[in-house]
């Protein structure tokens, strides 16, 4: 005679799992983030000193570009324009002049003379490149070199603008021929027309180097305003400096009372603890040495409460073992005697029903005592799948695990089950996500586990529903959910569905889901109950593809029994 599966629980809803495992963040250390602090106002100061350095190298830049370029520069262009001025002057004069000799040989003087004062100018022009480069030295930079280039580039636009100058006013010399000659043959219009037209190149000459000199005046305003701006700047920058120094040491002060007040939380929850207060509390969640020493301090104080509670239900389970052992010896056999006699009896009252009783008045005690053997034999059954329960608990096998497909499992079993689910009025389907690798299992147990869940969730919904049973693989590990359409279980139930002979069912052991986390976990896998935002209960079945050996607190249940 086949003994049935065992019965499960009926309690649906929240999750029980263990929770998922959170990834570890990079700690900062309390010596580290004061460090850093402090290195943070060093860079500070290093930034401003670097920058000071460079301010002062550029001022002493400027001011030797000044002193050694733009400064004889100018003299000389000054001295080119003066010079110029009082060619003008006598040229523009020389018609009227009453003694034109003397200004001729002024005037020719000054024109076999004027080359070596352009040249004067150039070569001050070309001194100022050279004043710039001995300036920047070994200086590098993008800005550096854009103002190098920016000197060079001007000093070349110097010289060749002295250059077209010097040949403007040196073009046509014998026009001065001319000009002597008109004078002296006395022909006053030839001369004063000569005159102009030579004083017009003369006066566009010293039009000409007053832009130079503007354009020179400029630049050396211009290196004067920057290093004004410069010292302000720097001025200012200091003052700031010394207001973010007073401002970093308070709030360093403050940082660091905030940083070691979690100690005295820490302190005051092990006092708790010593008390007996195992009750979970919310960590005060701090990056550092501090928060590690609260987060491990908790969960060492979680692992004692897992660890007591584990060790109850060991006992529990280890008492059950005891129990099922002296039923299984006490009831078992009588029960297996039972029903062979009523086996025996089935057949005598069948017999005698089936036949042509003579007396009607027979007839309704044979059909009455036909219904008392059906219901005798449904509650020896019951008994017998109790007591088989029991003793699941207490003789479970350590599992053995071989590579199963368990996309596969899941479809013979639906298959197996499903008349059983359509009698209830309960459909059925299974989905495969993708086709996965093979995983390390038990077959037998994983299908009983699986079985208490569908049939758990066949019970959820006495009126009918739908059950989906889905497999998904994801980085080697199996995934299979269980979803109904049931009316689910309160939350605050959710937490102890898993527990031993926890049941909402009137006639329930209260160790279906019990067996079927240990047989998850034996497996290495997880196991959770969730609830569905449609309505209804999810379990969520977590298996690696490697397996494991039993761990936790199914080992230590094996262990005691």
């Amino acid at each position: 005679m086949t003994t049935p599966p065992p019965a499960v629980d009926d309690a649906r809803g929240g999750a029980a799992g263990p929770a998922a495992g959170r990834a570890p963040a990079k700690r900062r250390t309390v010596a580290g983030r004061l460090l850093a602090s402090y290195l943070v106002v060093l860079a500070a100061f290093a930034l401003t000193v670097g920058w000071s350095v460079q301010a002062l190298r550029a001022a002493s830049r400027d001011a030797q570009l000044l002193r050694a370029g733009y400064v004889p520069l100018l003299l000389r262009i000054g001295e080119v324009l003066a010079e110029q001025n009082v060619f003008n002057a006598q040229l523009n004069h020389i018609t009227a002049a009453k003694n034109p000799g003397d200004v001729r040989e002024w005037l020719e003087t000054a024109r076999r003379t004027r080359p070596l004062a352009f040249s004067l100018v150039k070569d001050a022009a070309r001194a100022l490149a050279g004043a710039d480069e001995r300036a920047a030295g070994g200086e590098a930079g993008v800005g550096q070199a854009a103002i190098s280039s920016g000197v060079r580039r001007f000093s070349e636009e110097v010289v060749a603008e002295v250059t077209a100058i010097e040949r403007l006013v040196g073009a046509n010399p014998e026009r001065f021929s001319q000009l002597f000659q008109a004078l002296a043959v006395g022909n006053r219009e030839l001369a004063e027309r000569t005159r102009d037209e030579m004083v017009k190149r003369e006066v566009e000459g010293a039009q000409r180097l007053r832009a130079i000199k503007s354009r020179v005046e400029e630049r050396m305003e211009s290196l004067t305003t920057e290093a004004r701006r410069r010292e302000e700047r720097s001025m200012h920058l200091l003052v700031g400096l010394g207001v973010l120094t007073l401002l970093v040491g308070v709030m360093m002060s403050l940082y660091a009372r905030r940083v070691l007040a979690p100690l005295t939380a820490v302190t005051e929850r092990a006092n708790a603890v010593a008390r007996g207060d195992l009750t979970p509390k919310q960590v005060l969640a701090t990056n550092d040495e501090i928060g590690e020493l609260a987060t491990t301090f908790e969960d060492m104080v979680a692992a004692i409460r897992r660890a007591r509670a584990e060790l109850v239900n060991a006992e529990r389970l280890a008492t059950i073992g005891k129990m099922a052992a002296h039923v299984t010896h006490e009831i078992r056999n009588p029960l297996s005697s039972i029903g062979l006699n009523l086996e025996l009896l089935e057949e005598e009252v069948a017999r005698a029903t089936a036949a042509d009783t003579p007396d009607a008045e027979l007839r309704p005690v044979m059909k009455e005592s036909a219904q008392l053997v059906t219901a005798i034999r449904a509650e020896v059954d019951r008994l017998s799948r109790i007591a088989e329960q029991y003793l699941s608990v207490a003789r479970r096998p350590r599992p053995r695990l071989e590579p199963e497909r368990v996309d596969d499992l899941v479809q013979e079993l639906v298959a197996f089950v499903r008349p059983e689910l359509d009698r209830a009025g309960v459909a059925v389907r299974v989905e495969v996500e993708a086709e996965g690798p093979e995983i390390l299992l038990d077959e037998s147990q994983l299908r009983q586990a699986l079985l208490n869940l569908l049939r758990n969730a066949r019970e959820a919904m006495p009126k009918g529903g739908e059950i989906v049973v889905t497999v998904s693989f994801s980085s080697g590990a199996a995934t299979i959910t269980v979803d109904d359409t049931g009316p689910g279980v309160p939350e605050e139930l959710r937490a102890s569905i898993f527990d031993p002979f926890f049941t909402t069912k009137q006639r329930g052991t209260g160790l279906g889901l019990a067996v079927t986390r240990d047989i998850i976990e034996a497996h290495g896998g997880t196991i959770s109950c969730e609830a569905r935002e449609a309505g209804g209960t999810r379990f969520r079945i977590t298996l690696p593809a490697g397996g494991a050996p039993a761990q936790g607190r199914a080992a230590e249940v094996h262990a005691a029994l």
